[in-house]
């Protein structure tokens, strides 16, 4: 076996790592993640750095770990403040620290790649391989963040497991929105209708597109209202037109962009990702107020996509319990956490723990206001 880490995913062929990528996960392609680093939306002034681990037997590529060495928690949405925090207090370096991740995309998917019938030769090779580097690079710990297939495994290496809740949408074969509709209560039905309706009688109407089919100006105006959104919040627009110009091209069926137009202008866009089975949330931003306009570009033109294309899942992005009302209902993730400082793993093995009952104690609190008529996974 080689193992080699990169500090450019074009290093490693392209084709060769979406091979090892299951159901077409977009945030995991490397055309997404090359883009990212392209148009410098990753690197060292946001504090991500590429340091991506690539497993060759005989020079074929059989396993491959998305990683970067971070120097601060921004983009992550697994909040670790705390532990920073009491690293200082004991006068200890937190970062670097190593996270296995989709930068700033709180979606999951898989984080370790490798063939079903190769993980158990490709894990074990890839954890050990990031531990030499955190010992290398003096970091505090390893962060394996909203991952699907290694958390199981990873729990068996003792890591430790962190819980959370985001808010996701299942598909029950529905044949079209109505569908939906009728499996829901009534007041959240008749609800649903009048904020539909009352986008509807505003005058906007909403053009669906994909990466073949919009224009430059439409990346352009989606790429300001994207700005205006981390402006008005004191946040940092990491992405870029450049960058959405470029997935655009280079994986244009799996770009999703839900424009809303009123009076011949473009005036709101939300921007999702699809794969073979989910269709995934990610950003929205608008230049004029209409009400309840968030809430259909956002949710309800995913899940009428959703319906269409025979997807399962919609994953409209972290938080907002005012999705449960919408259709969406409380979906445990996790995350899988090495820490190096053998004085450190218990208290925060404890604080796993302890945090795992409360979010458990949330979503069962959150399900008592499950939307439909029955309960629904």
């Amino acid at each position: 076996m080689d193992i080699k880490v990169v500090n450019a995913i074009d290093e490693i062929d392209a084709q060769s790592w979406n091979d090892l990528t299951p159901d077409n996960n977009p945030f995991c392609q490397h055309e997404f993640l090359s883009a990212l680093e392209h148009n410098h939306c990753v690197g060292e002034q946001f504090g991500w750095i590429p340091r991506h681990v690539a497993v060759y037997d005989k020079k074929v590529l059989i396993g491959a770990a998305i990683l970067y060495e971070k120097y601060n928690n921004y983009g992550e949405f697994v909040f670790d403040h705390v532990w920073h925090s009491a690293y200082e207090k004991y006068g200890l370096n937190y970062y670097p620290k190593l996270v296995s991740a989709i930068p700033y995309t709180p979606a999951n998917g898989v984080r370790f790649l490798a063939k079903k019938d190769q993980i158990n030769t490709v894990y074990p090779i890839l954890l050990d391989a990031i531990q030499k580097i955190c010992e290398k690079i003096d970091a505090s710990s390893f962060h394996c963040l909203f991952a699907d297939n290694e958390t199981p495994w990873l729990a068996k290496q003792a890591l430790s497991i962190r819980h959370d809740c985001q808010f996701h949408w299942h598909n029950q074969n529905y044949g079209c929105f109505d569908d939906f509709l009728a499996n829901l209560k009534q007041k959240k039905r008749k609800n649903i209708r009048k904020e539909r309706s009352k986008v509807a009688n505003a005058g906007v109407t909403i053009r669906q597109l994909d990466g073949n089919t919009a224009t430059d100006a439409d990346w352009q105006n989606f790429s300001n209202f994207y700005r205006q959104t981390f402006l008005e919040k004191s946040g940092t627009p990491t992405l870029n037109l450049d960058f959405f110009k470029q997935i655009a091209k280079t994986m244009p069926n799996q770009v999703l962009l839900f424009l809303a137009d009123l009076g011949g202008e473009c005036i709101a866009g939300s921007l999702m990702f699809a794969s073979d089975t989910h269709l995934y949330g990610r950003h929205w931003g608008c230049n004029e107020q209409v009400d309840y306009l968030h809430f259909e570009a956002c949710y309800y033109q995913g899940i009428e996509y959703c319906i269409k294309h025979n997807l399962q899942v919609f994953e409209p992005g972290a938080q907002g319990e005012h999705k449960v009302a919408r259709g969406f209902i409380p979906t445990q993730t996790t995350s899988a956490h090495w820490i190096r400082d053998d004085g450190f793993k218990a208290p925060i093995q404890h604080f796993c723990e302890q945090e795992a009952k409360h979010i458990q104690q949330y979503i069962e609190q959150v399900n008592t206001h499950n939307p439909y008529k029955e309960k629904t996974p």
